[in-house]
């Protein structure tokens, strides 16, 4: 999407790091290489986080996640949108 991201993650340990803070690091480290500074501010100050209780609500989300550009008539079908994606599949 042009104007946002989502980003499904779990912590590789525990107890985990609050999510604010990996948010706030990784949000500056876009920023600092973002290939357009007169683009900025790249970010919104916020975020907005959801946890996810199970594999249904899993795939419910991915599904809505998969639909958004569809929605927003920037793509034909999910399959047509080329952002889109998983780097590592999240096993539940």
């Amino acid at each position: 999407m042009p104007d946002h991201l989502h980003l499904f993650c779990s912590p590789a340990k525990f107890p985990a790091n609050p999510l604010g803070i990996w948010v706030k690091h990784w949000k500056s480290y876009v920023s600092l290489h973002w290939p357009h500074p007169e683009e900025g501010p790249v970010w919104q100050k916020d975020y907005w986080d959801r946890q996810l209780r199970d594999d249904e609500h899993y795939s419910d989300r991915w599904e809505y996640v998969r639909q958004n550009p569809v929605r927003a008539g920037l793509a034909s079908d999910v399959e047509a949108w080329p952002w889109q994606g998983e780097m590592n599949v999240l096993p539940w």
